[in-house]
């Protein structure tokens, strides 16, 4: 969300943002500041395991955004993006901001790994504007895009690779080719770890990622893989799983969201940490941006920065023997023959 304003303006105007989980994301949820990551840097560098790495992030990265004055200058006919940190030069309080990722990667703090080229299903997007859709086109107007249309019989905007019609697999191909490329002209690496955005991915697609490098993809255990018809399949899968094309397979086993409400995250994440102990897994934890950003609202920044040190203390006074590795050192584990 841009703005708070932006949030009222477009609430006004009908628009559902509260739905489901929507509600923390749209009141909560922004580009994250030079001071969201000086925060959270701050933190993660307090705790050293055993071997005195700090606590690492890996923050999946969408590395392009729609470029809203050009689609608009060519009257919804083209769709044009930009480059992520072209759209962190613009907002406030982000000049920096792109350095600190920088610093955060060479301090093994912080190591981006792949989330596609945007968080937004192009197509499906481009046509309910042609199309004129109300909401979508006052959306736009704000550089919204995160929001689920009720008025236009089309996908989830977020799923940025659901798809209805067998010329999109194509498409998609296109899309993950050019993220690929685009990730590493910017952090001067390859990507090896790709997490579908809101997990919806078509496994043939998988091929694209092998020829371009990627060893790892994230994915639940029970799928339900969209197919070009519009209808989706259900997969089950598990850690480690290596699919035809060379690709691995990482599910998620340990969930932590304290700006959810409802729920003793701490608690709840230690569990889900001995549980995958007990397995003799990794501990692979799930969490979002959300939750670590103030620009709109700092208190919630400030709860989840608290949560956060409870839950990276609580893992070295349970877990004294665990390690803190980034996504690529996981890479190098599962990958090693």
């Amino acid at each position: 969300m841009p703005s708070l304003k932006a949030f009222q303006k477009l609430e006004i105007e009908g628009l559902d943002l509260r739905s489901a989980d929507a509600e923390r994301f749209n009141m909560n949820d922004t580009i994250a500041s030079a001071s969201d990551l000086e925060h959270l840097f701050e933190v993660l560098d307090r705790f050293r395991d055993i071997m005195g790495n700090p606590a690492a992030f890996t923050p999946v990265t969408i590395v392009a955004n729609p470029d809203f004055r050009k689609i608009a200058e060519q009257n919804f006919t083209d769709y044009y993006y930009e480059p992520f940190t072209t759209t962190l030069e613009r907002y406030t309080g982000n000049q920096k901001a792109f350095k600190l990722w920088q610093e955060g990667i060479l301090r093994k703090l912080f190591t981006p790994q792949l989330h596609g080229r945007e968080h937004l299903n192009v197509n499906h997007w481009m046509m309910a504007l042609r199309n004129n859709d109300p909401h979508t086109r006052l959306a736009f107007i704000e550089g919204v895009t995160g929001f689920v249309p009720d008025q236009y019989p089309i996908v989830d905007y977020q799923a940025a690779f659901q798809m209805k019609d067998p010329l999109e697999f194509h498409l998609h191909s296109g899309i993950i080719t050019e993220s690929i490329s685009l990730f590493e002209k910017i952090f001067g690496y390859k990507a090896e770890y790709f997490v579908p955005p809101n997990g919806v991915f078509n496994n043939r697609l998988n091929k694209i990622l092998a020829d371009n490098g990627v060893k790892l993809r994230s994915v639940a255990r029970l799928q339900n893989e969209p197919s070009a018809s519009g209808k989706r399949r259900k997969i089950l899968h598990w850690l480690g799983e290596k699919d035809k094309y060379g690709i691995r397979y990482i599910t998620r086993n340990c969930l932590f969201e304290p700006s959810q409400p409802g729920r003793d995250w701490v608690s709840s994440c230690l569990r889900d940490i001995n549980n995958a102990f007990i397995c003799h897994q990794p501990a692979i934890i799930s969490t979002h941006r959300v939750n670590f950003i103030g620009s709109l609202n700092q208190l919630n920044r400030d709860k989840g920065l608290t949560q956060l040190s409870l839950l990276l203390e609580g893992i070295k006074k349970n877990f004294k023997e665990s390690e803190f590795i980034t996504t690529r050192e996981l890479v190098d584990l599962m990958t090693e023959k």
